[in-house]
This record gives C-alpha cells, sequence and structure tokens, in this order.
C-alpha cells in the first residue's frame, strides 16, 4: 500500500513536472505533438526571402536551394554556415550603429533557430502543399530592376577582355561612348560582368562619368566642386542600385563611360565583357536632387599612408568634410585579404559625435553595400566630418593572410591593401536640409 502510494506521488509529480515543462517550452511540445519544423513549410520561405537570390540555377553560388531535393543534401553545412553567421553574408556589426537597412539579408534570431531545428530533427520535408509559391527570378541574361521600371534605356558593353590561364593581375581601362545626345537623368543602375565566367575572373570593375558640362546645369541643386563622382561601382555580393525618389544621377550629352576591371587568372582562359545597364527618369520628371558616389579614403594624405608592418595589426582613419548637407545613402567597406573591419563615423558641427555603421567582420569575396532605409539614411548638414577607420590584420592567425612576413602598402593587386568606403550622399541645400530633417520628424 505504501509502495503503490509513493509510486502514485511519483506519477503525480512526473505529470505535473511534464505539464510544466510543455508550457515553459512550448515550441518544443509542439515539436513533439507533430507541429515540427520542415523544409516546405518553414524552411523553404526563409530561403526565397534571404538565399534564392544568389542560391539558385545559373546564378553565382556553388548549389541551389530551391527545391528540398537541392537543399536536403546540404543540411549539416546549412546549419554550420548560419550558426557562424558566414551565411547569408552580411557583415555589419548589429550592436552599433544604423541598423534598418532597405537590403538587409541578414537572418534573424528567429530564422537562425527554425533552421538548426530542421536540421537536428532529421530535415524531414512536409507536405507539399505547404510549399510556397516559387519565386520568379530573372535569368542569367535578365536584369533585376526590370520588372519594376521595364527594359534598361540604355545598355553600355565594354570591349571583350580575354584573360590567359596564368597570368598576372590586369586592370583593363577601356572608354566607351555611351551615345548620348541629351542630358538624362537616371534612377537606377545594374552592373555586371556579361557572362557567369567573367565572374570568376572579375574582382571588381568601376564605372566612372567622362563629361563635359558647358552650361554648368550640372551644378545646380547638387555639389560644388564636388563633380559626378563615380557612376557605379561592381564588386561580388553587390549588383545595383536604386535612387531614392526625387533624387537621381545627371549624365550629360556626349557622355563616356571610363572602365576600370580588374581581371585575375583562375586557371582556364576565359573572355568576358562588363555590362552597365541604365534606367532613366522620364523626360519630364526631373529630380530635385542630385546623388554623388564617393571614395573616401581611411588614411590620412590618401592610399601613400597606407603602411601595415608585418605580422602586425594596425589601425588607420582619415576624414571626408561635407561642403553641403545632404542625406548618406550607403556604406560599403573596400579593403583586401588582411582587412577586418571598417566604420563610418560623422562628427556634427554641434561636436555631436554618430556612430553610422560599423562593418566588423569584413570578408574579401563579399563587397556587401548597406543600403539604408528611408527612415533610418543619416541628414547631415553641412561641415560635418565623416570619420573613415579601418583594421587590418597581417598576422598568422588572419587566415585570409597570404604572407604575414611581407610589409603591406597600397596597391592594385589582390595582395597589396586598400583601405576606402563608397559612400553614396544626396546633396541638398541647407533650406533643403531642414525640410527633410521636419519630414524625418514627422515620420517618427
Amino acid at each position: 500500500m505504501f509502495r503503490n502510494l509513493i509510486r502514485l506521488r511519483i506519477w503525480s509529480g512526473a505529470l505535473v513536472l511534464w505539464a510544466l515543462l510543455a508550457f515553459l517550452a512550448p515550441s518544443a511540445y509542439a515539436q513533439s505533438a507533430g507541429q515540427r519544423v520542415t523544409f516546405t513549410k518553414d524552411i523553404a520561405p526563409i530561403f526565397q526571402q534571404k538565399c534564392e537570390s544568389c542560391h539558385r540555377d545559373n546564378s553565382i553560388a556553388p548549389m541551389s536551394l530551391v527545391s528540398y531535393k537541392e537543399a536536403r543534401p546540404w543540411a549539416k553545412s546549412l546549419k554550420k554556415a548560419v550558426v557562424t553567421r558566414d551565411m547569408p553574408p552580411w557583415h555589419i556589426d548589429k550592436t552599433v550603429g544604423i541598423q534598418d537597412f532597405k537590403n538587409d539579408r541578414s537572418l534573424t534570431e528567429k530564422q537562425i533557430d527554425t533552421i538548426v531545428q530542421w536540421v537536428d530533427s532529421g530535415a524531414p520535408r512536409g507536405d507539399e502543399k505547404d510549399m510556397p509559391a516559387p519565386v520568379s527570378w530573372p535569368d542569367g541574361d535578365g536584369w533585376i530592376f526590370s520588372e519594376q521600371f521595364g527594359d534598361p534605356d540604355l545598355i553600355v558593353e565594354s570591349p571583350a577582355y580575354t584573360m590567359p590561364a596564368s597570368a598576372q593581375d590586369i586592370w583593363y581601362r577601356p572608354v566607351v561612348a555611351t551615345g548620348l545626345n541629351e542630358a538624362r537623368w537616371v534612377r537606377a543602375i545594374e552592373i555586371r560582368p556579361s557572362t557567369l565566367d567573367g565572374r570568376t575572373i572579375t574582382h571588381h570593375a568601376l564605372a566612372a562619368l567622362q563629361q563635359r558640362d558647358p552650361t554648368n546645369t550640372a551644378r545646380t541643386n547638387a555639389v560644388d566642386d564636388i563633380g559626378p563622382g563615380l557612376f557605379m561601382e561592381w564588386a561580388v555580393g553587390k549588383q545595383g542600385e536604386l535612387m531614392r525618389p526625387n533624387s537621381g544621377k545627371l549624365m550629360l550629352p556626349g557622355a563616356k563611360i571610363v572602365w576600370d576591371i580588374h581581371h585575375h587568372a583562375v586557371g582556364e582562359e576565359i573572355t568576358t565583357s562588363m555590362e552597365l545597364a541604365i534606367y532613366f527618369y522620364p523626360k519630364d520628371e526631373i529630380p530635385k536632387y542630385r546623388q554623388v558616389l564617393g571614395l573616401f579614403h581611411a588614411l590620412n594624405g590618401g592610399p601613400r599612408g597606407l603602411d601595415i608592418p608585418p605580422n602586425s595589426k594596425t589601425v588607420h582613419q582619415g576624414i571626408k568634410v561635407m561642403k553641403r548637407s545632404g542625406r548618406v545613402e550607403n556604406f560599403q567597406a573596400h579593403m583586401h585579404l588582411r582587412g577586418k573591419a571598417m566604420s563610418i563615423e560623422a562628427i556634427l558641427p554641434d561636436g555631436t559625435r554618430r556612430m553610422l555603421s560599423h562593418v566588423n567582420n569584413f570578408q574579401f569575396d563579399w563587397h556587401n553595400n548597406y543600403v539604408y532605409a528611408d527612415h533610418a539614411a543619416p541628414l547631415l548638414p553641412a561641415g560635418t566630418v565623416l570619420i573613415i577607420t579601418a583594421w587590418h590584420d597581417n598576422t598568422a592567425s588572419n587566415r585570409d593572410n597570404p604572407d604575414p612576413d611581407q610589409w603591406v602598402g597600397w596597391g592594385d593587386r589582390t595582395v597589396d591593401e586598400m583601405a576606402h568606403a563608397w559612400v553614396n550622399i544626396t546633396y541638398m541645400s541647407d533650406e533643403d536640409y531642414k525640410i527633410e530633417v521636419e519630414k524625418r520628424t514627422l515620420m517618427e
């Protein structure tokens, strides 16, 4: 009788504990009750939102994650990649600075946990009826912004270049006429190698505008002596730029594109070119603000100020004074194999110091362009000092370092180093700046 009473109390206690655990850990209870994480219901939507832009057929990723059959063999690798935050590539420090971006492809903690649960439970497929409708991605010959604007209004292609299987890096700098015979405002730009194979040999490509403005209209509402800036830059991880409403880049009659294309050998002969797709505003729609893409060095005195001794970690810093008020549209760090981190800060005329963004895990293989959300893009008055800080690791602990015993300075080659940020700024008058600040206050 006594033993039976003890068994009853133990059993009753177990029921209470089981109920308590079910209450405290509803997700685990739900999974045990049959509501498990499956590919069709839980994982496919995540992949569509954050992964398929690269991980699909005829794109830059080594495998497709569109279907269960394609994704299942990679389950364990996927878990490791998302837990370590190696994928999707997004290297902004999430503890400081602005965190709202228009192109944020990073996973949330909940999404990471969901992928981990899926893998740990055996990566089940799930019911096919739960599979979301497939995303319609442009094919290898399509343009991303064409869905929004239609076909590009103008495509400028560089002459084809054949890179030998084995050779030193080259910098190909042809000049190509655009054929433009009237002034036009640009609202979106895309740039890419013309072939998939071309992406394997192209480290980066710059497209600069070469144009004259005899009427001085290019300076209207804009940039004083800053000039047109760089038109567009491409590196792995970057596809295009979309101007914010009422802002754009101005192309003038007779404009030419000056290409600066960095190719490197990959063990096979490859021929490719670069393509620049341009989308214009309608002729009767003239944006108020002009956007300029600038190269901001993290170096005092320019490139010659970059000095990285062997087996050392270094910090370099440079400044850019904003001569006019403006809105900072994006931040893109550019370094090479020894680059580890880069930040952009702002010191306002009243002495206020603001960290805008910090890339704390720079990866040479991914030159992410961090485009600020409309409500978060920093509005800064004239006289603001932008501080660019770069960290390099020239030690054996840096797994990407080709030779920690080398003294490293600035140079175009991959084994050399750089330390600059690409920053788009939309410049405006002080009066318009105040209006934009008031609009932002109302949004908040």
